[in-house]
């Protein structure tokens, strides 16, 4: 807990999105220990019990008095009648959010532009750019009416370069990006905060889903090279929203050590 000032975020309520696994959910439990109130928002509610339960044990094993209250939500960001009645779903005792982790997202399939099945063009589209806006339009709302709040989104070195067989993934990271800067801009005379984080390669089920299930396939991506876990970014991510109120930061890109871009990276050579 030494990386960040936990004090800062006792007692306040977190809303993650995709926290039913990977970054999020260890987001999830990296705020609980800091005795952050956390609503844990997924289209897997019994993964997410688990998850709330991970989070549960972390703020007791923490000893923070402040924080402690665990809500598990069914959102499935795409789903604009879902989002539209978020609130609704919401303990009132958690309906004062003060930080938004939009942390939904994901990627499907290696093929080239031209090969690209339209459905899984309008998936990725639907969760990782329509998806992320609609609930910052709504949390944006709520945080105007307080003058207060923290917009957090997971954004992708994806989001800083293209590369090939990643055309239509680089594009909706690449809108998060834009989204994220224009956010930034419009509230500059306001006290809310927004922040990108932005990963390289980090080993979850992220690259099982990209690979349609092919764990060897996935494997082979990190092989001969220490990749980030979800935790790593899970403690920049509570780091950036532990700064004190009037620090913002804007943007994080993080990397494992031997990772230099998202085409470029040093793995050891097998013997």
């Amino acid at each position: 807990m030494s990386v960040f000032n936990s004090s800062r975020l006792a007692g306040k309520t977190v809303l993650i999105t995709g926290a039913s696994a990977g970054i999020g959910a260890a987001t999830a439990v990296l705020f609980a220990r800091a005795g952050s109130n956390i609503v844990l928002a997924a289209r897997r509610v019994d993964t997410l019990k688990a998850v709330a339960e991970h989070c549960t044990a972390a703020h007791k094993q923490s000893g923070v008095q402040a924080g402690g209250k665990f809500a598990v939500v069914q959102l499935d960001v795409a789903d604009k009648k879902q989002v539209a009645g978020l609130f609704d779903q919401i303990p009132a005792e958690l309906k004062d959010i003060d930080i938004l982790v939009n942390n939904a997202g994901f990627v499907l399939g290696v093929e080239k532009i031209g090969d690209i099945a339209e459905s899984d063009v309008e998936a990725m589209f639907a969760v990782n750019v329509l998806g992320l806006i609609s609930v910052t339009q709504l949390l944006v709302r709520h945080f105007k009416a307080k003058n207060s709040g923290h917009v957090i989104n997971l954004g992708s070195v994806a989001g800083r370069e293209p590369y090939a067989n990643g055309g239509i993934y680089c594009a909706t990271k690449h809108a998060v990006k834009s989204f994220t800067g224009s956010l930034i801009r419009e509230l500059v005379n306001t006290k809310i905060r927004v922040s990108e984080v932005q990963p390289g390669m980090v080993e979850t089920e992220f690259s099982i889903v990209r690979f349609r299930g092919d764990k060897s396939a996935a494997d082979k991506v990190y092989e001969g090279l220490q990749p980030l876990v979800a935790e790593d970014v899970a403690e920049e991510i509570v780091w950036v929203a532990s700064r004190p109120p009037h620090v913002n930061i804007a943007e994080v890109f993080v990397m494992p050590v031997n990772q230099a871009s998202a085409g470029i990276s040093y793995r050891e050579p097998k013997v």
